[in-house]
């Protein structure tokens, strides 16, 4: 696997590691360093994607994962990488997170969701089935659907709250 195919994968997925970020980070920065850091723990595990699965759902784990570790540490530490052998050629790109105030506030309410409600809720949002949930998410598909329709009143109930202010 060649690091051109690497940076072609990465630049087609680009849009499901910026919901990951949107979904984890706090602020711009904090997306930002997401981003690299998934991009950066994907590189490192490329070599060991045997193509069992699809490539999306293979990063949606990493991506999940990386987002969930660093959001648990929730602590600012310094570090540093050896970035050699990391593609550099990586094109910058700009993703508008704010396109509509009900995305806002969808948003909003999934952010007051726990982590792993968030990850059946970006999952399920990108028309994943269950089985793939499963798959992502080591929750086995019953437990998600019953999951699912509690968070699916739970957001209801968050986003009226935001809507009406009364949350």
């Amino acid at each position: 696997m060649s690091q051109q195919e690497f940076l072609e994968l990465i630049k087609a997925h680009q849009p499901l590691i910026h919901k990951v970020c949107h979904l984890y980070g706090q602020t711009p920065m904090d997306k930002q360093d997401l981003f690299q850091e998934i991009v950066i723990q994907t590189w490192k595990a490329y070599n060991s994607f045997r193509g069992e699965s699809k490539f999306s759902t293979w990063l949606y784990r990493i991506a999940l994962n990386t987002a969930i570790s660093s959001y648990r540490k929730n602590k600012r530490t310094i570090s540093t990488i050896d970035i050699e052998g990391l593609p550099v050629e990586l094109p910058a790109s700009v993703y508008d997170f704010e396109k509509e105030d009900k995305l806002k506030q969808l948003y909003t309410a999934i952010a007051k969701l726990t982590e792993v409600e968030r990850a059946i809720v970006m999952l399920y949002l990108d028309d994943k089935s269950y089985e793939e949930m499963e798959e992502v998410l080591g929750i086995n598909q019953n437990n998600l659907r019953v999951k699912m329709n509690r968070i699916k009143d739970k957001l209801r109930q968050l986003t009226k709250n935001e809507v009406y202010g009364t949350g």
